[in-house]
């Protein structure tokens, strides 16, 4: 059973364009860059200061726990000297509904709010941050409910069944296309009269770049982002949020017997999913939540409902695959220049990108993703070209120094080795399991390989090794489900340093305790 639906890279891009009004007349006229920010705190100057990384949060409590508030007290208990927090995206479980933005991102991060000692109050779409919260879109944060499971949740089920798939947050509203994340977050330019706009461009874009005027994100009055990816200078680093939900289309399948093969063994695997499908589905039937044991087996049901359809997403994306236009090349082109631009200021100490596909991971069901290795060639060609234009300015220094994603239900630091193009020598890190289940390593373990085709034939090496893996592991009494975030320390000199502590926290024989691990210089 299909319970999401996604809409297209077109469609994403296009409806976000016309919700913050992208190249609007007015905004033109005024040289204003609807993709850059400036984080106005009073301290954006000084070079030494610390940030957390967050990702794939947006979901309930549990029965008798609450994962996601309690990650959220172990920032709050680690991180009272943060300036900011970056949000690698899946803010919203299961499809981005703004039902659950009150329960799943407005009450846990409440003391992050102002006005949050009565979160009760705060509408989603009005929010402001004391302490910012820089979020990126998750696929999550797309989805939508199709009608007919709106109306039914599938014509043989019956209404018990119906309402535990709300208790699972599902909700009756789904995203809207991104809408709810768009009203939560993005300066929401769409809602403000012509008559208005100006006004609001003269107040609230005035901040000053290199080159342009842009959007003032001021803590504790003014907290909007500019665009669905944008970018800003903080302490001499230069940070790029990213939308890689309109650059993970899988690349088309071959038009050989090779590629005829591989589209069998696709169409193979998605007919044994469905079937796994129903048969967890008979499995969901009998539960009854409101029985504590049960309840836990209700979860992790819940849990692999929510990994099959994953699966099932990507092997739909591989299936339909035929061509490279469904690529925002826009968006690459924007990382591309301003990459270019960042290494010729010499003001820039260091640059940090997040998204929230990872490129490089070892999480056992997104490792080899066609949606994985689609973000990792288009931000390798990105950075290719980088490289191209730089010539020696890099000085053998890798062209980014840390790249931030989710998705992956853990947390995994990961460097690559020699890959034969500009992505070497990287940092990857991934926070992705700061609230919702969180999931395992694959079997084959932390080093990647990876396939390369050339005039002279077929290659296989490696290309990266995972340094660090925080996730579910063990089984019965030694299972261990460990939810985590990220604190980052920034050194000043140049170039700069990066010091990773990995916040965990896990809980055991009913208490929660923090497994927060020693900090290290990546």
């Amino acid at each position: 059973m299909k319970f999401i639906s996604e809409p297209t890279i077109l469609v994403k891009i296009e409806k976000m364009k016309q919700r913050v009004r992208w190249k609007h007349s007015s905004i033109l006229q005024q040289g204003i860059d609807q993709t850059c920010m400036v984080i106005d705190d009073g301290r954006q100057e000084i070079p030494e200061f610390s940030f957390m990384v967050m990702g794939d949060t947006g979901t309930k409590s549990y029965p008798g726990h609450h994962p996601q508030r309690e990650v959220a007290k172990m920032m709050l208990n680690h991180g009272d000297d943060s300036r900011f927090v970056l949000h690698t995206g899946d803010v919203i479980y299961m499809v981005g509904s703004r039902e659950y933005y009150p329960s799943n991102f407005i009450e846990p991060y409440r003391e992050f709010l102002v006005g949050g000692d009565r979160p009760e109050d705060i509408a989603y779409n009005q929010m402001v941050f004391k302490l910012p919260i820089l979020p990126v879109l998750g696929n999550h944060d797309y989805y939508d409910v199709p009608l007919l499971y709106r109306l039914l949740t599938g014509s043989t089920l019956p209404l018990r069944r119906m309402l535990r798939y709300k208790d699972i947050e599902i909700g009756w509203h789904g995203s809207n296309q991104g809408d709810a994340y768009a009203r939560a977050f993005l300066d929401y330019l769409a809602e403000i009269s012509p008559a208005d706009l100006e006004n609001h461009l003269n107040q609230y874009y005035t901040a000053r770049t290199d080159t342009d005027r842009c959007l003032r994100y001021q803590p504790g009055n003014f907290t909007r982002l500019p665009n669905r990816y944008y970018n800003f200078r903080y302490g001499g680093i230069d940070f790029f949020a990213l939308d890689s939900n309109t650059f993970n289309t899988p690349a088309p399948l071959p038009n050989n017997q090779a590629g005829d093969n591989f589209r069998q063994e696709l169409t193979k695997r998605r007919q044994e999913i469905d079937a796994e499908e129903l048969q967890m589905l008979a499995e969901f039937d009998k539960l009854n939540p409101d029985n504590p044991d049960e309840a836990e087996l209700l979860a992790e049901l819940v849990a692999k409902l929510d990994q099959i359809n994953e699966v099932k997403i990507d092997i739909e994306k591989q299936l339909e695959s035929h061509t490279d236009t469904n690529v925002d090349f826009e968006q690459l082109a924007w990382l591309r220049d301003r990459l270019i631009a960042s290494w010729q200021n010499p003001a820039v100490r260091g640059r940090i990108i997040f998204c929230h596909h990872p490129p490089y991971v070892t999480e056992g069901s997104k490792w080899n993703q066609g949606q994985t290795l689609a973000v990792r060639h288009r931000l390798r060609g990105v950075l290719d070209e980088v490289a191209k234009t730089l010539g020696n300015i890099t000085q053998n220094r890798p062209l980014v120094d840390v790249v931030f994603s989710g998705h992956a239900h853990c947390l995994e630091h990961l460097r690559t080795v020699d890959t034969g193009h500009a992505d070497a020598h990287i940092n990857y890190i991934i926070s992705g399991g700061s609230g919702h289940r969180p999931r395992r390593q694959r079997p084959q373990g932390g080093e990647l390989l990876e396939t390369f085709s050339s005039n002279i034939g077929v290659s296989i090496r490696k290309v990266a090794d995972s340094l660090l893996y925080v996730g579910r592991s063990g089984s019965g009494f030694e299972k261990r489900k460990p939810y985590s975030c990220v604190r980052m320390d920034v050194k000043g000199g140049f170039p700069a340093k990066f010091i990773m502590t990995p916040l965990v926290t896990e809980l055991v024989e009913g208490k929660w305790c923090d497994r927060s691990l020693k900090p290290f210089i990546i």
